[in-house]
């Protein structure tokens, strides 16, 4: 006992010893300890990995433990006590690490294992806090995270108060976003967001929160701003109540959410429309109300927007169900759409159902839970059942495609596709995210036509005839003559433009190729102009008339010449066929509104000027040589010469017609001259025999005082409307069945979209056959109201009656159908989106059901107004959304992620409608 007393640290060694044997007798021999500690898999000498906890040892405590292990003397003096890093912190109060520390001098670094060891073997001083630190993965290596990244965060609105919090690289900038919203106390429905300040003391967003800060390229002492929504919906940074303009009475507003306006922008209605539409989807607005969208929100998708679809539209979502607002302007939601979709940029007018199919298509690729989309091949039936083939399509699609829109809008087709040569069958299952129905079109179609009658005392008359729309030239004569009493082969349709004629059309020519605004006119003639060699029936000339007028040169010595009035065929018998006979036969067709001189007015023709004249036109021959005529405006100079005048074919002209001299010399005065001229109605002399016996084109020529004295304008252009013109081609509703039953009726496909058949190795202009497999959620229909062709666009006006209710699928669905759960195949109406007008110029509005209330609304861009169900139904339909009924009843019932009252819409008594038109 003297011995220890007098070595007291011996003592100590000793009394620590026993008290290691009394409090863990199962302590390991120091062998043991260093090959635990320095070699293996839990040891120092273990590689790094990702991720994993490291632990920070002061040098010299560690220094003294290897002395003490390596004497081999569990009873030495070497014993190095408990773990004490004190000499690694800065101080003792928040235990921050030195600046400068350095590995192998100042602290070694030990695994998780290996702490846990010497812990449990030799503890650690009191009140010391473990040194933890992760392995983080850098470009090329991995290390051990010693020193953390310190961030300031603060409040958008108390930027002066500011916390100090610790992260690792590896952390997610949604641990900062946490930590703030805990440190700040903010109340859990309440909406974040983080901003971060750079180097250049501006802020950018920290939009994706599920990268680390490593990722993010945030730096210690780094400002870190948190910014929470305001209670109408909006972001205290956006600034949005400036841009609205809102009144100091509309400050404190609070109506019903989701009954908010759009404000138009400038042609922005079909994108309120479709917007107004969507956001009425009761489970997808939840979605974004429920804030579910932030945890999916795909940041990395090359398919997507990088999020900022989605999160822009979540804010409009936010805003327009706040309950705070009259009316909203979309324009931050507008600019992310025209800068994703470059279609949509500026402020034309675009097509609703367009823009909602890219704003489906964005929104599920930035919320696509498939953050890696895998190869999939698709695959043909190839004879299977279609039940197999069906769940094999559906989950294919689910591996690249799963999001809230696959969830609430997605179905699936079956495509049947039959070659026409080998019958060979393909079956495949594609899934659809619309229906693009077509309306049933009437094969019928109104020209409004002038005919034009022989007899001179009949003024032109104003027909409307009903005709095919396939049909030919032949088949609208056949109309005008059963109005008429004129036969069919008496008839020469024209298309006359600018005081000429555009077109001669064959009987055999395409209904399809006369446009609604064309001005056709039907002439009554006795031959045709296509005369043949040795015929006897008449000649048809076309005929122009023509004014002669000075032109402003220095000396007004030239004269020019202009087309007026209606040109005309005039059917001339082949033995009158010569100048005098055809200028007597024009003098009887135009003498309704042509007067004849009188006997005091003839003159012999003594006046020389006239004889000078005369002797010109004496010179000249009647040659006929035919051009194509010029096009009206733009589109027609590009329709190629196919568009032109093509009735060219030669006969033989009489010897008297050639040779004549007209006008004679001295004759008694006429009132025009005659010219022969090309098909445009320009003079084209020519002597060449092959062009003299082509089709030759006459013109009128007319001096100014003649045509003013003895040609009356207003008669020439006067005509009569017949009863048929008050007629209207009556239009029978179409049930919305019908136009599901034509989508799914067999097809054959166009030759501008073959299919490759694998058995014959060829394109083949298969037949194609839609079904309907599996129905989504949300059934969005859209009726192809919009028609374009190649020589027509127009809109089919035609009204469709869809049912407010109950619509039901089973008789479409081939599916096996659960018999059980009819409600699977039946559909409420929830939306509408209307279009009104035309195609160049048109308005969209929208009729929504809201979720919550019940009550269908009118949407009209910034103004709302409550609506009665029997308002819904009309001819400017045209993009439906229905609702599964087996999921309005699912979220009406109590304890459902949905809304808490029923969506089925009900009408409510009396209420205010405004005036669609």
């Amino acid at each position: 006992m003297a011995a220890v007393a007098a070595d007291p640290a011996a003592a100590a060694v000793a009394e620590a010893a026993e008290d290691r044997e009394i409090q863990n007798e199962a302590i390991p021999g120091l062998d043991d300890q260093w090959r635990q500690i320095e070699n293996g898999e839990s040891g120092r000498e273990r590689p790094l990995r990702a991720g994993e906890s490291w632990f920070l040892v002061e040098q010299r405590w560690y220094k003294q433990w290897e002395v003490y292990v390596q004497g081999g003397d569990q009873d030495a003096s070497t014993f190095p006590g408990c773990i004490n890093n004190a000499e690694l912190f800065e101080d003792q109060i928040n235990w921050r690490l030195k600046e400068g520390l350095v590995e192998g001098e100042d602290y070694v670094l030990l695994p998780a294992a290996a702490w846990r060891c010497l812990v449990s073997w030799y503890g650690i001083e009191h009140g010391q806090p473990p040194i933890e630190r992760k392995v983080i993965e850098l470009p090329n290596i991995q290390k051990v995270e010693v020193y953390l990244i310190e961030l300031l965060l603060v409040q958008h609105n108390d930027m002066d108060t500011a916390l100090t919090a610790q992260f690792s690289h590896s952390d997610s900038v949604d641990l900062v976003l946490r930590t703030a919203r805990e440190q700040f106390l903010v109340e859990p429905q309440e909406d974040t967001r983080l901003w971060i300040k750079n180097a250049e003391g501006s802020l950018d967003r920290l939009c994706n929160t599920h990268i680390t800060l490593l990722d993010a390229a945030i730096e210690t002492g780094q400002l870190v701003i948190m910014e929470t929504r305001n209670k109408d919906g909006t972001w205290p940074s956006a600034q949005l109540r400036v841009m609205n303009n809102v009144s100091e009475e509309d400050e404190d507003f609070q109506g019903q959410p989701g009954i908010c306006g759009l404000t138009n922008l400038g042609n922005t209605c079909f994108m309120n429309s479709a917007l107004q539409c969507l956001s009425n989807v009761p489970q997808l607005t939840e979605y974004f109300l429920n804030n579910r969208y932030l945890e999916e929100l795909n940041f990395r998708n090359p398919l997507g927007m990088k999020g900022e679809l989605a999160e822009a539209y979540a804010d409009l979502v936010k805003q327009a169900w706040s309950g705070y607002h009259r009316s909203i302007v979309p324009n931050v939601f507008k600019n992310k759409v025209g800068h994703f979709a470059s279609q949509f940029l500026g402020y034309q007018q675009h097509d609703s159902q367009e823009l909602l199919s890219f704003l489906l298509d964005g929104l599920h690729e930035d919320l696509n839970r498939v953050k890696k989309k895998e190869y999939v091949e698709l695959c043909d039936a190839a004879g299977r059942p279609d039940q197999e083939v069906a769940q094999e399509a559906w989950q294919n699609h689910k591996r690249r495609n799963d999001s809230v829109i696959v969830d609430t809008f997605h179905g699936l087709f079956k495509s049947t596709l039959v070659c026409p040569d080998c019958g060979n069958v393909s079956v495949t299952f594609d899934p659809f995210c619309y229906l693009s129905v077509p309306l049933p079109v009437c094969h019928k179609r109104v020209l409004e036509v002038f005919f034009v009658p022989m007899d001179p005392r009949r003024k032109p008359e104003q027909h409307r005839v009903v005709v095919p729309k396939k049909g030919n030239i032949s088949d609208l004569c056949v109309a005008l003559s059963k109005h008429t009493g004129i036969a069919p082969d008496k008839m020469i349709v024209a298309d006359v433009f600018s005081h000429r004629f555009y077109k001669l059309y064959q009987l055999e020519d395409p209904l399809s190729g006369i446009l609604d605004r064309d001005d056709i006119f039907v002439y009554e003639v006795s031959g045709r102009i296509e005369a043949i060699e040795g015929s006897r029936d008449d000649i048809v000339v076309p005929v122009y008339l023509r004014e002669r007028t000075p032109a402003r040169d220095y000396n007004n010595s030239y004269y020019g010449l202009i087309l007026f009035g209606h040109p005309l065929l005039v059917s001339v018998p082949r033995d009158r066929f010569s100048w005098e006979g055809l200028y007597n036969i024009l003098m009887y067709r135009l003498s309704r509104y042509v007067t004849k001189p009188s006997s005091d007015e003839e003159d012999d023709g003594d006046d020389k000027g006239e004889d000078e004249d005369s002797d010109e036109e004496e010179k000249e021959e009647m040659p006929g040589p035919s051009t194509r005529g010029s096009l009206r405006d733009s589109e027609r100079e590009q329709a190629g010469p196919s568009s032109g005048v093509t009735r060219r074919c030669p006969f033989l002209l009489d010897n008297c017609l050639r040779t004549s001299q007209w006008p004679p010399r001295r004759r008694r005065k006429q009132l025009f001259t005659l010219q022969t001229v090309n098909s445009n109605g320009t003079s084209d002399r020519t002597t060449s025999p092959e062009e003299v016996q082509t089709q030759p084109y006459i013109a009128m020529d007319w001096e100014p005082e003649m045509k003013r004295r003895y040609y009356d304008e207003v008669e020439a252009e006067g005509y009569v409307k017949h009863d048929c013109v008050g007629y209207m081609l009556k239009k029978a509703p179409v049930q919305l069945q019908e136009c599901i039953e034509l989508f799914t009726t067999v097809e054959t496909l166009e030759k501008e979209n073959p299919w490759y058949c694998s058995s014959c190795k060829q394109h083949q202009l298969a037949t194609k056959k839609l079904d309907l497999w599996m129905l989504p959620e949300i059934l969005i229909i859209h009726l192809k109201r919009f028609s374009f062709s190649k020589f027509s666009r127009e809109k089919l006006d035609t009204l469709v009656q869809f049912p407010i209710r109950d619509l039901d699928f089973s008789e479409f669905v081939i599916k096996p159908q659960n018999e059980s759960a009819p409600e699977l195949y039946k559909y409420d109406l929830i939306a509408v989106s209307n279009h009104y007008g035309g195609m160049r110029d048109g308005h969209y509005t929208t009729f929504a059901c809201n979720k919550d209330s019940g009550q269908w609304h009118y949407f009209d861009d910034n103004s709302v107004s409550p609506v009665n169900e029997n308002q819904i139904e009309s001819k400017a339909a045209y993009v439906l959304f229905y609702q599964r009924q087996d999921v309005a009843r699912r979220q009406s019932q109590p304890g459902s992620p949905g809304p808490s009252t029923s969506t089925t819409c009900s009408s409510p008594p009396n209420p205010e409608f405004m005036d669609v038109n």
